[in-house]
């Protein structure tokens, strides 16, 4: 039914009349069109924008990181925004990049939110997307620190103060507080940190090593211990740990371990004494210059393997988990003595009566005394005085 604008044009003497719905109708699809074409146009324009940014970004991201040395890197610390890495970067050497363009990577990446604190490497060769990567996926820079087996609590704590970056909290303390703080108050320090390599990050303290370290020779030690044979004459771990300690400081030859293992698990039996040079050097403590005297066998300490029957108190050493073994499981045998052959080998000879050692002592004490041959170094031991 069609509309009548009789009424309205009388009533309203300035109504254009039926045309003007037309009009208003034709001039809204014109100007509809023409802003659909202004934002299409736009759009083209944001969208040739950005394909000439990312051909730029994709072209930077991929390309090499110029001027950077080996050692080179970068600290993200716990709170800082990508804009503040960046920034570190800059300081760092980095000039490669505009800021745009590393903004626009990392949006792509998922990297500005998804940054792990850390050092990160900044390696010749290095390209702008692998260190973003690197960031977003926590690929730090690997820090180690090795134990050594036989070195003792002095030996341990000197290389870790001085151990880089590693952060040292425990050099004020003495060995009794050092334990506390590990969450081993009363525990003797000596032996109970495992010869093994450790891998740290920048910002890790000599506690996290030494916990970790500690764990580590809690878990070989019960391993060991389960696995003891038999007949060993130890009552528990603790005594394991303070044999194994021992092996690991009399021979360095993986092939000897269980033979002298063997030779102190007989003595113990049998009520010997131990009678070995190490207990002996551990006693005189920092005194020692490494000599071993008459005097020294004969005063009297706990440590004194000499005057005294069964084992030492404590470890004396950090053994390692072959030395750990061969003292639970020795090997079987009759020999009751060894002493250095004196040669390159660093081997002992066994024997199974005093005779036969008194005349494998002789021929040691012959052998340190003839002039060694140009590639055979002297033996580190030292013949009483």
């Amino acid at each position: 039914m069609g509309r009548s604008y009789e009424g309205v044009a009388a009533r309203y003497p300035a109504w254009p009349g039926p045309g003007f719905e037309e009009i208003v109708a034709k001039g809204s699809k014109r100007g509809c069109r023409n802003f659909i074409i202004a934002c299409l146009l736009l759009l083209v324009t944001v969208a040739a924008g950005g394909a000439w940014l990312w051909q730029r970004t994709a072209g930077f991201s991929d390309r090499p990181i110029a001027g950077l040395q080996a050692g080179d890197s970068v600290v993200v610390a716990s709170g800082d925004s990508f804009p503040g890495v960046l920034r570190k970067l800059r300081a760092a050497g980095v000039q490669d990049g505009k800021d745009l363009q590393w903004r626009a990577l990392a949006r792509h990446l998922d990297v500005a939110n998804s940054l792990k604190v850390g050092e990160y490497a900044l390696a010749p060769g290095i390209t702008p997307r692998e260190l973003l990567l690197d960031m977003r996926n926590g690929k730090v820079i690997s820090y180690r620190f090795t134990i050594i087996e036989g070195w003792n609590i002095r030996q341990l704590r000197a290389a870790l103060n001085v151990a880089t970056p590693l952060r040292n909290e425990t050099a004020a303390l003495d060995d009794a507080a050092l334990m506390k703080q590990l969450g081993h108050a009363g525990q003797h320090a000596e032996g109970r940190f495992l010869p093994e390599t450790y891998v740290y990050s920048r910002g890790d303290s000599d506690v996290d090593v030494l916990k970790r370290a500690h764990a580590a020779m809690d878990k070989a030690l019960e391993e060991a211990w389960q696995s003891r044979a038999r007949d060993v004459p130890l009552q528990s771990a603790e005594e394991a740990l303070i044999l194994a300690s021992i092996i690991e400081k009399e021979t360095g030859l993986a092939s000897e371990r269980r033979q002298i293992a063997g030779v102190f698990a007989r003595r113990l039996k049998l009520g010997i004494r131990l009678q070995t040079d190490p207990t002996v050097i551990y006693g005189i403590g920092s005194a020692y210059d490494g000599n071993i005297r008459r005097r020294d066998l004969q005063t009297d300490t706990p440590y004194n393997t000499y005057t005294r029957a069964g084992l030492p108190p404590t470890p004396i050493a950090m053994p390692g988990i072959d030395a750990l073994r061969a003292a639970v499981n020795p090997a079987p045998g009759d020999a009751l003595y060894f002493v250095a052959l004196g040669d390159a080998s660093r081997s002992h000879a066994f024997s199974a009566t005093l005779a036969e050692h008194n005349a494998a002592v002789a021929r040691y004490l012959q052998q340190l005394r003839r002039p060694p041959l140009p590639e055979e170094p002297l033996s580190e031991e030292k013949p009483l005085q």
